[in-house]
């Protein structure tokens, strides 16, 4: 494979003169700063706050540094995944003129920031099985293809993508392969998080929405080699991660063993609520699943999902997906949620 990541970068991203903070400017310790125009009196909540946050997440990037056992240079802080999602297509894909591939049915992000940037996308449908289909995928690259998105676990089927076809595709394709790794906790599968020194064309995706149980903080992950890093840098607002987000974060960040403990109990919770599902007679299928969450097939989709909402209990209905026809997406929730859940379907005649 003949990877150049300056022929990939848009000419006026490699150019680009980044947007110089106060803080990018100053290094080293000061205990007066009046160079960012902040209130000084501070904040009639928390005095704290009146600065701006470290526009690099030092501390932050440090501690994920360790638990991920990734090099800081390596790490990207967006506001959730989808601005991760966002600067890669300012990065690689010129407006009107690239292309990125996408394999339905998968996370919506992709195409919806695909249009927003005026960026042609190309569909490779999984299989049946939800796996991809490589020799379809090949054919759709072109001069013009930069991106494939690939998400494993996938979203909204559940399941990890073959291993050895997302090889192919990171040995064959010359230009940038991300896999969203979103679900990637609940899976048996392996991260490619350790893959990324063999591959220069790799990005990989994840966040604190799901196993961390930090969805509100909006905090999404990209890893990659430095230099991509280096351009992710380059074009994301001054001060994207608040100072909120950065000290929570790093708080959650010592509390690895609970997290572990919780993603245990949601995985052992999703395999018996799997079970129960294939005694219940509106269900006719559950889907294997790396996440944490089910996909199920019913009798009736939108009217079992109505249904449930008279119950009020909100699923995801997506009968209306290429290859999730007549399915709901069932989050695992609490036990009491989950008993309330299965009592409402079992009862539907």
């Amino acid at each position: 494979m003949s990877f150049s990541l300056q022929q990939l970068i848009r000419k006026n991203i490699a150019s680009l003169k980044p947007y110089a903070s106060a803080r990018d400017e100053f290094s080293g310790n000061a205990s007066v700063f009046l160079d960012a125009n902040e209130n000084s009196l501070g904040s009639p909540l928390l005095k704290w706050y009146n600065r701006y946050p470290d526009p690099h997440q030092k501390k932050l990037k440090s501690v994920i540094s360790s638990v991920k056992s990734v090099p800081a240079t390596q790490i990207f802080l967006g506001n959730g995944s989808d601005e991760c999602i966002d600067i890669l297509f300012r990065i690689f894909c010129e407006p009107g003129i690239d292309n990125v591939i996408i394999c339905p049915p998968t996370y919506g992000m992709y195409e919806v920031s695909a249009t927003i940037n005026n960026i042609e996308v190309r569909r490779s449908p999984l299989t049946s099985n939800f796996q991809l289909d490589t020799i379809h995928l090949e054919n759709l690259v072109d001069v013009h293809t930069k991106i494939i998105w690939l998400c494993s676990p996938n979203n909204p089927t559940g399941n990890s993508l073959n291993r050895a076809d997302i090889e192919t595709i990171l040995n064959n394709f010359n230009g940038i392969v991300v896999i969203d790794e979103a679900y990637i906790n609940f899976s048996r599968q392996k991260s490619f998080i350790q893959e990324l020194m063999d591959y220069p064309n790799l990005i990989i995706l994840q966040t604190f929405s799901k196993a961390w149980g930090l969805a509100g903080l909006r905090l999404g992950m990209a890893f990659a080699q430095e230099a991509i890093i280096e351009i992710m840098d380059k074009v994301k607002p001054p001060y994207n991660i608040n100072q909120v987000t950065q000290d929570l974060a790093v708080e959650a960040l010592q509390e690895v063993g609970m997290v572990n403990d919780m993603i245990k109990e949601i995985v052992a919770m999703r395999e018996a609520l799997a079970k129960v599902f294939q005694q219940i007679p509106v269900i006719e299928k559950v889907y294997p699943s790396d996440a944490n969450f089910l996909l199920v097939q019913v009798k009736n989709a939108p009217s079992v999902y109505n249904y449930l909402l008279t119950k009020g209990i909100v699923v995801r209905d997506r009968s209306n997906v290429q290859l999730c026809e007549g399915c709901l997406r069932i989050t695992i929730g609490t036990e009491t949620e989950n008993t309330l859940l299965v009592d409402a379907l079992a009862a539907i005649e």
